[in-house]
């Protein structure tokens, strides 16, 4: 018959049609496909103890669809009463698509092993299809896990039962080690939120306890320590800039350092301010005091400081909840004060964070971002390195420029820098002359967190110009991680060192803000060549908006988003943003970034007006971002503020909660802005590990002035022992105009970071 039908092929091949195909027609039947999956929603690979549900056999390509149901195990024996893997009952009547009630086991599988649900044809048992599920014990997450709290003061808490499908049940109590406990009310409405209000003093312990047996006995908690003040005592360091409330504004850029006392009294304070490209320096004094009245007033306040021959600012503040607190390795993680200003001076945002004592050794490198404007009124920006060598000199240094569109300020960047630098005795402050060309500024620059030897939390300066000459600067010094691979010792800033996931912020001229979520590919080994970016992207140009472009589109087959090291310092150029949406996309724009560590540091674009300016920060790899793992108080505020009649800064209490339970769930936000103590209400999503772009997502405010709208949500941190996120950053994408559903315009320009 074969020989036959080989001849019929090399003869007449409407024979083969007619009498050697299978089916004697000439088309081949697709292939019978069995699907098991689990309910939408719900992860495999994180089926929680005790946990029903249902799982479908979806048969494709069948005239019969009955199917029988087996349980196996890798590593385990599915016998025995209770059953290791759980139990398994067909649905009775059968259905189609057939169906069967999965109980997981009380006991989760150990490391390494799983459970397999299988699924067979009756009609032919050779077809089968299969799921592999992991059984995980319930864990409850209390946040803020570690807080001060002021003396009758009130803080919210919430609890999520991880994995996300999980009762999302608890009861509430308070244990003291020392002192009262206060007050513990459990919300009337939703099980996982409570409200703490402080005594005068103590230390106590917040339990939530999952209510699902069995087990009962799962707790999560949190330690609460009640202080006369948020702000402990000792030394601060901040930075400023807006505009002052001239007609027309001048520009505005303060930074300084303070030493806060018993009861928020401040003292010792130093105070330089740029106003309008004229500098002055002066004393100042101050309080901080914290502002009662709703449930985040733990997180709010109002900080005064008082110049000696010059202006009172007074700004209204949220904490995040960590000031201090230690992270999982033990390392002091530092807490930050967002601020805006809520004074007739003038209207800007800023940040303080508690200076890090013993911490600016030399030699050190450190890499910069400033902004500012030039002696004409145009905006500029710098990125750069600065190697100190320990004896008061910078040798080595580059520095990149864009002023008002000009990157050749000192010829074919980078520019060669050199200087001098002074330390104060007390560690704190300095000054510094950097010399480029025939330029030289001259800065004052004050600690402020973090550390040398914790890549997440580099060590910060906060520096500022102190003279016009050419153009009026402030910003934020890193110091910059020593990095090694495996293709050269450190320094090591090549290809290679920069291959994974981060989240870029940037804000331009006129309003023009953007956030993007990029992966780079860690392509050439390190050893030369252009390595490959992608991922998506958000903006908002003072209204225009541009949302979830990814990048490269379909049609750009060789892609113009790339990224190469320059040299071994931490110099690279980035290609980002453009438009990828259009028929013919709008190729990306060139950004230079000096690098503090793997995918974080500042950038700075080299060609545009727009002299957009910003920070990458890294997005932990294999972070599983969900809804019901953001729950948690988060102090926001507006980090940047670009046009002085468009862009009102503003501070928020957000607090989020989540729902798990309800079909669709409920993610919600409630929380109040300033100023004004306007209340917020609306609902949140993210997405998931599983996603094209993890840790992306939205909140979409109901009630809030500036008018209602979206924004979207870039997380950027993610605690590896709790799953819970910590930081994320914000900007306004939409404003849907009454009574349209659609938007029509956008909302003010801006990004927020809102951190726990």
């Amino acid at each position: 018959m074969t020989k036959n039908c080989l001849l019929a092929v090399a003869l007449v091949s409407l024979a083969l049609a007619a009498g050697c195909a299978k089916g004697g027609n000439g088309i081949v039947p697709p292939p019978i496909v069995i699907s098991v999956t689990t309910p939408s929603g719900i992860n495999a690979l994180a089926i929680y103890a005790t946990q029903s549900l249902t799982i479908t056999a979806t048969v494709t390509n069948s005239t019969t669809t009955a199917v029988t149901w087996a349980l196996s195990g890798t590593g385990l024996t599915c016998t025995g009463s209770p059953n290791p893997c759980g139990t398994l009952t067909p649905a009775s009547p059968a259905t189609t698509p057939a169906t069967a009630t999965y109980v997981a086991p009380a006991t989760p599988t150990p490391k390494g092993s799983a459970v397999t649900i299988t699924a067979t044809l009756v009609a032919d048992t050779t077809k089968t299809g299969t799921l592999a599920m992991n059984i995980v014990p319930v864990t409850v997450f209390v946040t803020p896990t570690t807080v001060n709290i002021g003396a009758g003061l009130v803080q919210q808490f919430t609890a999520v039962g991880v994995p996300d499908g999980s009762p999302q049940t608890f009861t509430w109590s308070c244990t003291p080690t020392t002192g009262s406990c206060g007050s513990l009310v459990q919300d009337p409405n939703f099980s996982g939120l409570a409200v703490y209000t402080a005594p005068a003093s103590g230390t106590v312990t917040i339990s939530a306890t999952w209510e699902n047996p069995p087990p009962s006995s799962v707790v999560g908690q949190a330690a609460v320590k009640v202080v006369p003040s948020r702000l402990p005592s000792g030394a601060y360091a901040f930075r400023f800039s807006g505009y002052d409330s001239s007609t027309p504004p001048k520009p505005v850029s303060l930074a300084g350092s303070f030493t806060v006392g018993a009861g928020g009294l401040i003292s010792s304070g130093v105070e330089d301010v740029l106003i309008g490209g004229i500098y002055h320096q002066y004393t100042v004094s101050g309080s901080y005091v914290p502002i009662g009245g709703n449930d985040n007033s733990n997180n709010l306040g109002t900080l005064k400081l008082i110049a000696s021959g010059g202006p009172t600012y007074v700004f209204t503040t949220v904490l995040s909840s960590d000031f201090p607190v230690f992270n999982s390795s033990g390392v002091t993680r530092s807490g930050v004060m967002r601020m805006i200003e809520s004074d007739a001076v003038g209207t800007g945002s800023g940040v303080l964070q508690q200076s890090a004592a013993n911490t600016f050794k030399n030699p050190q490198t450190f890499v910069f971002g400033f902004t500012g404007v030039d002696t004409a009124g145009k905006r500029v920006g710098y990125a750069g390195l600065l190697p100190m060598n320990g004896l008061g000199g910078i040798v080595g240094g580059l520095l990149d420029v864009n002023d008002g569109g000009n990157a050749s300020i000192c010829g074919t960047p980078p520019c060669s820098v050199t200087g001098t630098y002074t330390v104060a005795a007390n560690d704190l402050s300095g000054t510094m002359a950097l010399t480029f060309g025939a330029m030289t500024l001259n800065f004052d620059f004050f600690v402020a967190g973090g550390q040398t030897t914790n890549q997440p939390n580099p060590l910060t300066l906060y520096a500022i110009s102190t003279d016009a000459t050419y153009q009026s600067l402030s910003g934020a010094m890193e110091y910059q991680f020593p990095l090694k691979t495996s293709t050269c010792a450190a320094p090591c800033y090549n290809n290679a060192a920069f291959n994974g996931t981060s989240v870029s912020n940037l804000t331009g001229a006129n309003a023009n803000v953007s956030l993007t979520l990029g992966t780079t590919d860690g392509t050439s080994s390190g050893t030369g060549g252009t390595g490959g970016f992608f991922g998506q992207f958000d903006q908002n140009n003072n209204g225009t908006i541009l949302s979830a472009a990814s990048f490269p589109a379909a049609s750009q087959t060789t892609s113009p988003y790339t990224y190469v090291a320059t040299n071994n310092t931490g110099r690279y150029i980035f290609n980002m943003m453009g438009d990828p949406t259009q028929t013919t996309p709008v190729p990306p724009i060139p950004f230079v970034l000096y690098a503090s560590g793997a995918n974080r540091g500042f950038l700075l674009d080299q060609s545009s007006a727009a002299v957009m300016t910003g920070r990458m920060d890294p997005q932990p790899a294999k972070a599983f971002y969900a809804p019901s793992e953001m729950p948690g108080t988060y102090a926001a505020a507006t980090i940047g503020n670009t046009d002085s009649s468009t862009v009102p800064p503003v501070v928020q209490n957000l607090l989020l909660t989540s729902d798990s339970f309800p079909n669709p769930p409920v993610y919600s936000v409630t929380g109040t802005q300033n100023p004004g103590n306007v209340a917020l209400a609306g609902t949140y999503i993210i997405q998931g590990g599983f996603s094209p772009f993890p840790g992306v997502g939205t909140i979409a405010l109901t009630n809030v002035a500036p008018p209602a709208g979206t924004s979207v949500i870039y997380a950027i941190d993610i605690d590896k022992t709790t799953q819970s996120v910590l930081d994320f950053m914000m900007m306004g994408t939409c404003t849907p105009v009454a009574p349209a559903t659609t938007c029509t315009s956008g909302p003010p320009s801006s990004i927020m970071f809102a951190q726990q």
